[in-house]
């Protein structure tokens, strides 16, 4: 049977709370429990030591599990530091290889600061303020072999997540799990947002749109379509990185790299359309990235009329994608947005659809 492991907030919580109790009492534990909001994980340490008289560094290892998870053993230190109370009894920094989103705060979210806050809280007195900065040694090595950047979490590893145990599911696991979310939330809200990626949630938080919409689609967008479709739903706002979506708009309905890889060749053929040469034809071709190909877009004047036209493409792709294989109509609407999460381009189908939730 697969073992289920621990996501990375989990660790570094449990660092932080080894640190801690190192400082407070000079005891050495090997292991500590981590309170998961729902139950508790013993998690092991593997090293604490003081470092002056009001601070302290504990390390412990990654362990995800039976998955398939880049960040397996990765080191996780905690330093924490003790001082006067401030306004905050609880201060969370990002030190070296924990990433820092784009307006420079750690990338450390709802569900990791929710951990940090109800195991450490208890434990720090009514006249101190504990200050932790996380350390990941590898995090950013680590964070050039993930898609981090094109959701806007730039020099590291990310502490998010929804939840403190790293299950090992199937690929058939995940979709599975996906549709039954689905299947949920269209009975309530029949306007739907597919959020491609996990990151892809910060940029539907700063465009307001509601929580209670979104569905998590991963590589699945065009099975989840149909889902929707079957299931009733009015209409699905398409939020994702362009790298993503574009494939799309060739007909590519799961995105996985795995399968199908022909964004350039997708986002070359838009250039044509809209009158691009020879020339730029090539300049995109040749770029490593879909991000290069954008800026190298903007320079030629091109990135606006080529990726609204790809928002549209996918748009209209997507509701014949559904009509034919659930033979329902369903309202899609496209937005783009690149590595920094900044929206650069969205069809009138999607400007509708966020203004109906705005409403």
């Amino acid at each position: 049977m697969a073992r289920s492991g621990y996501t990375l907030p989990v660790f570094a919580v449990a660092a932080a709370k080894a640190a801690w109790l190192h400082l407070q009492t000079g005891s050495i534990d090997h292991q500590v429990e981590v309170d998961l909001l729902t139950q508790t994980a013993t998690i092991e340490i593997q090293q604490v030591a003081c470092l002056d008289a009001g601070s302290a560094l504990a390390i412990t290892l990654s362990d995800p599990g039976d998955n398939l998870d880049l960040t397996r053993n990765t080191p996780i230190w905690a330093k924490v530091q003790a001082g006067p109370r401030q306004a905050e009894a609880l201060i969370l920094e990002a030190g070296e290889g924990l990433g820092k989103t784009t307006t420079g705060d750690p990338a450390i979210y709802s569900f990791a600061r929710r951990l940090f806050e109800a195991n450490l809280l208890p434990l720090i007195a009514s006249d101190c303020t504990l200050t932790v900065s996380i350390i990941f040694p590898e995090g950013r090595q680590l964070a050039q072999r993930t898609s981090n950047e094109a959701f806007g979490i730039l020099e590291g590893l990310a502490l998010l997540g929804t939840s403190g145990i790293s299950q090992p599911l199937s690929a058939e696991e995940h979709l599975a799990e996906f549709r039954q979310t689905l299947q949920i939330k269209v009975v309530e809200q029949p306007r739907l947002i597919f959020c491609i990626g996990s990151n892809g949630m910060q940029v539907a938080q700063r465009m307001e749109l509601p929580e209670a919409a979104i569905v998590q689609t991963g590589n699945w967008i065009g099975a989840l379509l149909v889902e929707a479709g079957l299931r009733g739903a009015k209409s699905v706002l398409l939020l994702g990185y362009q790298g993503k979506l574009a494939k799309l708009a060739g007909g590519i309905f799961n995105t996985s790299s795995h399968l199908a890889d022909a964004k350039l060749e997708i986002i070359a053929a838009s250039v044509a359309e809209v009158g691009g040469n020879l020339t730029d034809i090539q300049a995109v071709l040749a770029s490593k990235t879909a991000d290069t190909a954008h800026q190298s877009l903007i320079e030629r004047g091109l990135a606006v009329p080529v990726f609204e036209r790809l928002a549209r493409q996918v748009s209209q792709r997507s509701v014949a994608y559904v009509q034919k294989y659930a033979n329902a109509a369903l309202a899609v609407g496209t937005v783009l947005f690149d590595r920094k999460g900044q929206i650069i381009a969205q069809d009138e189908s999607a400007i509708d659809l966020v203004r109906q939730f705005r409403e």
